[in-house]
């Protein structure tokens, strides 16, 4: 252990423990998401699943509510309820790691844990930062046990990749496939344009690039947190694209996540990509990332925020030393071509007191400070709900709109659509200040933060012959490190 490493850890914990008790007293501090302990969350990393434990990963600055060096912090579970603390893991202690240990992912792999992540070097100088005076180091750290994670080591530089790039090629992601290694990047070249590389390896250490995967025209200067993935038989990739300008009420976040089907052989030119989907509809989502678990589920998780959204809305949490979360797991299947998410049925344990409704055309009632709402609709039709006096979630069936909007309790969130041809069913976590939105069995998403007063409980329903279900909801038990 170098003394930067051993100084990192004492500091961290010494700013959790000085802060913990102003996090507590935050009534938004969430119940059943995993949140910083203290500090800012952003990305999740590292997601998989070891010796019995779930591992989530995720980039951590403690000492800062609005973000700075980024270590890796860790979550461990062995049921998505029941959680470990395990504090900050890895830490950006190197000298090609020395301003941030940035995303990345984790192979399990003949009972050892392989972690690859992105080392970020900011050098001094009159640099722009793309394509002077910034190294993305890709790093190896290997662990037996999954409770050390010192041993690093240095894979690739800059300079071995390809030479048409700028500095930002990110975010590893690797899997195996027929015996061979595989790894994705997300990249920005020269020209901006967003894509991503993919390298091959027989070891896990020594990588050769043997392709790019990118869209035929220009869609965003850079793409972020790749994800390769193969579900029933198709080839996905999930990544984050920045730079793409808002078409009516698609891509209206500052960045983007979503995917494309990958049809034909994507390790050469022989490759096509579909339309691309968002994801998520939400004002917070980003940067999600996949594993599959014992179960063979495929689970994605992403992070509850989104980057460089300070002059567009904000979050009163940073005044408690805290800031952003990761959303629920989700399983993710294939519907009529299309990519759907399901809340994990781990989380139905967390349900507690039940509420049922037959809803003919209107429903006002004292909600629980955080619940699970299940809508069901006996024909597609218009309908309205309110949540807290400010969340606002309707469906117009001549336009055949969903929409979710705010007011001032959204700091700054708005308005989010999706054209939706019928409405069947709607169910949606409301957390302390979070609310998920599934709708047609997870055929559309929205993922947001709100902020409402801790003595509103409010919910609002209109509509024609609804069948609703509500249940309390209960909390992670969160153990410290």
């Amino acid at each position: 252990m170098n003394a930067l490493n051993r100084d990192f850890k004492k500091l961290v914990k010494l700013y959790k423990n000085t802060f913990k008790e102003k996090v507590n007293e935050d009534y938004h501090r969430l119940k059943f998401h995993l949140m910083p302990p203290v500090g800012w969350l952003n990305d999740p990393n590292g997601l998989c699943e070891f010796k019995g434990k779930y591992y989530i990963f995720y980039q951590y600055s403690p000492f800062d509510s609005n973000g700075g060096t980024k270590f890796w912090g860790l979550y461990t579970t062995k049921d998505f309820i029941n959680w470990k603390d395990e504090g900050a893991k890895i830490f950006s202690d190197q000298p090609y790691d020395c301003h941030g240990a940035y995303s990345g992912s984790t192979l399990v792999h003949n009972d050892k844990m392989y972690i690859f992540y992105t080392g970020n070097v900011k050098n001094i100088g009159n640099h722009d930062y793309i394509n002077s005076g910034r190294e993305h180091n890709t790093i190896l750290i290997v662990s037996e046990d999954g409770e050390n994670f010192e041993n690093k080591t240095l894979l690739m530089r800059n300079s071995d990749y390809p030479d048409n790039l700028t500095c930002h090629v990110r975010d590893p992601k690797v899997f195996i496939e027929n015996d061979k290694f595989y790894m994705v990047q997300g990249a920005r070249d020269k020209q901006n344009v967003g894509q991503i590389l993919l390298f091959e390896s027989h070891d896990l250490k020594n990588w050769k690039f043997i392709n790019t995967i990118k869209s035929k025209e220009i869609f965003g200067y850079m793409w972020e947190c790749p994800d390769l993935i193969k579900l029933e038989n198709k080839n996905i990739l999930i990544m984050s694209p920045q730079g793409i300008e808002p078409d009516d009420i698609k891509y209206n976040n500052i960045y983007q996540t979503g995917y494309y089907f990958i049809e034909g052989d994507y390790k050469t030119s022989n490759y096509k990509l579909s339309d691309f989907n968002e994801i998520d509809r939400g004002f917070d989502f980003y940067a999600s990332q996949t594993f599959v678990d014992s179960k063979k589920r495929t689970i994605l998780i992403g992070w509850m925020g989104l980057p460089d959204i300070q002059d567009l809305y904000t979050n009163p949490t940073t005044e408690y030393h805290w800031q952003h979360a990761l959303t629920i797991p989700r399983e993710l299947k294939i519907n009529n071509n299309k990519l759907i998410q399901i809340p994990i049925c781990e989380l139905e344990s967390l349900r507690k007191t039940k509420k049922d409704f037959k809803v003919e055309k209107t429903l006002v009632d004292e909600a629980f400070d955080t619940f699970e709402i299940n809508i069901d609709f006996e024909k597609s039709n218009d309908f309205k709900l309110i949540i807290k006096k400010g969340a606002i979630l309707e469906y117009s069936s001549e336009e055949k709109l969903f929409s979710l909007s705010f007011n001032e309790i959204g700091f700054g969130r708005t308005k989010r659509s999706c054209k939706l041809e019928r409405i069947e069913n709607l169910r949606a976590f409301v957390d302390t200040s979070s609310i998920e939105i599934f709708l047609n069995n997870g055929e559309e998403v929205f993922t947001s933060r709100f902020y409402p007063d801790k003595n509103v409980r409010e919910i609002n329903l209109t509509g024609e012959n609804l069948k609703v279900e509500i249940y309390e909801m209960g909390s992670f038990n969160i153990k410290g490190d």
